[in-house]
């Protein structure tokens, strides 16, 4: 059995989590360390700080693999003059490589907020803020023989999902003509003769980010020589990509039970929130990490609660007695993650090892 290398393992996670769906402050990526290099271990954290790489040592890893990117911006020297250089500096003295990822995580349907809404039992899932710009639409023309194994070539790369529905595309019947020319090795037809054939017309669509597989797809199982198709980008949303999640509770709880609730299910210190309603809990929206941006978002889906971390003083006057907005902590609302991550490379790989941290990077500590 081969062994796997740093680059095996970015491969497993873009697949997953996508670089393309990441934002644009972020940096989900290879940040340090030598993409071939064999993985002896790999250790999944939240954060990735000093403590964090010495436990990696210990446990002979040389891949650790964190949610939140040790370098956001990039770095004119390193003096280890702060927490971010030390740990650079130590992991390349160490051959430790670093990988990151992010918000691509945060933005897929099997993510960081998924996770949260499994752990609170929640039911009906949906995006609470789809992503932008994250679908296009092929048109390509085949032989009618054979459009039945192209189509099914495009729906095995990713093409033909619209949420529930899998291999959807549309079809019209037509006449394409062409000509080949000297030099050319036709399918069908003779060279220097106007050719015309009964084709079809294929529609899918497909992510923005798969559009290299796709295409790849195309060309392989395409009989003609040259492929006519055209692709233009869509304005709908990917209900299945975005920001934050709204679910619900398959019983409505009080106010005070579901705060309650949360707060086992997350371990927090305290929780923030704004004026109880007196009204029951029903619909929860979420976003895992700092998610104040989605408040709006969770008011317009009409969520009795909208749960988050990072929230700031006025920040809380948003919620005009609409909602009930809670925060329960950055580290809180993210932990789990270390367990997302965990149990995916687990399934993927068994060449190495992988363990989940042991250092709670969590900086606020509560009295």
């Amino acid at each position: 059995m081969a062994n796997n290398t740093v680059n095996d393992v970015l491969k497993a996670l873009y697949n997953w989590a996508p670089p393309q769906l990441q934002e644009d402050y972020d940096n989900a990526t290879l940040i340090v360390g030598n993409p071939e290099q064999t993985v002896t271990g790999v250790l999944v954290s939240l954060d990735c700080i000093e403590e964090v790489l010495d436990e990696a040592i210990l446990k002979n890893c040389n891949c650790v693999v964190s949610h939140h990117p040790i370098v956001f911006k990039g770095l004119k020297s390193f003096t280890g003059k702060n927490y971010i250089e030390r740990v650079v500096i130590k992991a390349i003295k160490n051959d430790i490589a670093l990988i990151a990822v992010h918000t691509n995580l945060d933005n897929v349907w099997h993510g960081v907020n998924h996770k949260i809404g499994n752990l609170l039992a929640l039911e009906n899932l949906q995006i609470l803020a789809t992503k932008q710009n994250t679908l296009q639409k092929l048109f390509t023309y085949v032989p009618n023989k054979h459009a039945d194994n192209l189509r099914q070539s495009l729906f095995d790369a990713g093409a033909g999902n619209i949420g529930n529905y899998q291999n959807c595309s549309f079809s019209s019947t037509g006449v394409g003509t062409f000509k080949a020319l000297e030099g050319a090795n036709p399918f069908v037809g003779k060279k220097g003769e106007t050719h015309s054939e009964s084709e079809q017309k294929i529609e899918v669509i497909f992510p923005a980010h798969l559009q290299s597989r796709i295409i790849s797809a195309l060309l392989s199982n395409h009989p003609y020589e040259e492929v006519a198709y055209e692709i233009f980008e869509v304005v709908n949303h990917h209900p299945q990509i975005g920001a934050g999640m709204i679910g619900e509770l398959k019983h409505p709880l009080e106010e005070k039970v579901f705060l309650e609730k949360l707060k086992s299910v997350f371990n927090c210190g305290v929780i923030k929130h704004t004026t109880l309603l007196n009204k029951p809990i029903k619909k929860v929206a979420f976003c895992g990490g700092a998610g104040s941006f989605l408040l709006k978002n969770a008011i317009a889906k009409k969520a009795d609660v909208y749960i988050t971390g990072d929230v700031k003083y006025h920040d809380f006057f948003d919620a005009e007695n609409k909602i009930v907005y809670a925060d329960i902590g950055h580290f809180e609302s993210e932990q789990f993650t270390i367990d997302l991550i965990g149990d995916f490379l687990m399934q993927k790989f068994n060449t190495f090892a992988t363990h989940l941290t042991g250092v709670k990077t969590n900086p606020v500590n509560y009295f």
